[in-house]
């Protein structure tokens, strides 16, 4: 890779040239707008869309720093927590904030535990955060700013948190549990009753991870399907997080964090009074907020309210029946547990997932690929309900090729082999170089060809060389380069 350092423009681009020059940008983008990507869109149609940009850009230039400069988005703001918290269980004393994303709702969270326990529940060591195993990188990242210790837990058959395993877990230094409604990895939600008993009998603080759930659970609900509690109906519960930008429909980066009361929220917010520029008081991490964001969330509820919410719901709803009963119809592919909601992962005892993936990508479909075990992720919105029947017959297709033993099938699974085997006669600098050499110098998951890839990094997760590997390909992914 030759870095380059691009010139700061001399003169402006006339507007139609710099538009010309962001549309070119996007053609390789993946192919949301028409349903064929399930995964970090959630597309429930253009004129939602369009309701919700138009909203945004009525906010375009407002900053939600000072609540007293745009009292405005303090109105909308106050109005989106109490309506979120009327939907998930909460009361007049529920309180909140809207943050940038699930990220952020998860950091604060974590902060406000980590706050509250030093004067509800002092520890002498580093204070440990209980997490499933199928809990959101979000809180790993939390924990290694925050100098908090993740204690990670299995699951149990049905992929969902072990509560026993949890309370083996328990020590002297626990201040928090967390789970989550619904996992992320598998669509299915932790048992959070039972985390819930465990938190007051120990006197922890339990967050629930609804970034993805939140907005559709209620509704899903509401339409009669059976579903555990996980919100604040739940004593025990302290805080919940749930993406505004996700099934709420909203633009991103959204997230709302909700807490059971406004005592617990004081422990994230900050002030400082010695600057000499005045007065300095925050929510959250972030400064300046984007008003955008805040008004096309409140857009997004009251634009759409509870009848289009159950609509899409059903919408989503009834595309995941399909897509589910489609993908069991067919001889070699399984789902890994039946999702509670909006989720799907595929995997297969006969085939490798991976190269099925790379046939669906050569189709022109953008799917993740996951591991634990080794399965396709489908997250399930509005949109695909024109596109299910066209997916699953690329699906039929793609495991047809798969299916038939091609000399680049065998050379991909004699590769694999033989790389697994070598990792323990190789020194580590040659091992290191043939995995770049596997990878075609970096991990791509947009090839065509990623399935040695995630067959290698599934088979060494958690190894350093890995994690050096994939930091060295970030750092080189947002270097400028030709």
């Amino acid at each position: 890779m030759k870095k380059k350092l691009t010139p700061f423009p001399s003169q402006g681009l006339e507007k139609e040239d710099l538009l010309n020059r962001l549309r070119a940008f996007k053609k390789e983008d993946a192919r949301w707008k028409s349903g064929r990507t399930f995964a970090h869109i959630y597309n429930p149609g253009s004129d939602i869309t369009d309701m919700v940009r138009e909203a945004y850009n009525l906010f375009f230039s407002e900053n939600a720093l000072n609540p007293y400069t745009f009292p405005s988005l303090r109105k909308l703001e106050n109005e989106v927590v109490s309506m979120a918290a009327h939907l998930l269980g909460g009361n007049e004393e529920t309180s909140g904030c809207i943050t940038n994303g699930g990220t952020e709702s998860i950091f604060l969270a974590l902060h406000s535990a980590r706050e509250w326990a030093k004067s509800h529940h002092p520890v002498i060591g580093k204070p440990e955060v209980i997490l499933p195993q199928s809990a959101h990188p979000a809180f790993h990242k939390a924990c290694h700013y925050l100098q908090l210790q993740p204690v990670v837990v299995p699951l149990g058959a049905d992929y969902k948190v072990n509560p026993a395993e949890a309370w083996k877990a328990i020590t002297n230094n626990t201040i928090a549990i967390a789970g989550s409604a619904p996992a992320y990895p598998h669509g299915v939600i932790d048992h959070i009753g039972k985390l819930a008993d465990l938190a007051t009998e120990n006197n922890l603080w339990l967050h629930v991870d609804a970034c993805v759930g939140g907005f559709i659970l209620p509704f899903a609900r509401k339409l009669g399907h059976l579903l555990p509690d996980f919100d604040f109906t739940i004593p025990g519960v302290q805080s919940l997080s749930a993406d505004l930008h996700k099934y709420g429909y909203a633009a991103k980066g959204a997230s709302v964090l909700l807490y059971r009361n406004s005592q617990l929220r004081k422990y994230q917010l900050y002030t400082y009074t010695q600057w000499p520029g005045g007065i300095y008081a925050s929510l959250g991490f972030g400064g300046t907020r984007a008003g955008g964001a805040i008004a096309a969330a409140w857009a997004a509820f009251c634009g759409i309210g509870e009848a289009g919410y159950l609509k899409l719901t059903e919408k989503t709803l009834q595309t995941v029946r399909r897509l589910r009963q489609g993908i069991e119809a067919m001889n070699g592919l399984k789902l890994v547990v039946q999702p509670d909601i909006s989720i799907l992962a595929i995997t297969s005892d006969k085939i490798d997932v991976f190269a099925l993936a790379d046939k669906l990508t050569e189709k022109g479909w953008f799917v993740n690929r996951q591991f634990r075990p080794p399965s396709i992720h489908l997250t399930v919105s509005p949109i695909h309900a024109v596109v299910a029947d066209e997916f699953l017959i690329d699906l039929q297709t793609a495991l047809d090729e798969v299916q038939q033993l091609s000399i680049n099938r065998i050379g991909n699974t004699l590769q694999t082999v033989a790389t697994k085997g070598l990792k323990w006669v190789l020194p580590k600098k040659t091992f290191s170089k043939l995995q770049s050499l596997t990878t075609t110098g970096k991990p791509d998951p947009s090839t065509k060809n990623a399935a040695v890839m995630f067959q290698l990094l599934q088979e060494y997760a958690g190894d350093p060389e890995i994690d050096l590997l994939l930091l060295n390909t970030l750092d080189e992914l947002y270097t400028n380069s030709e």
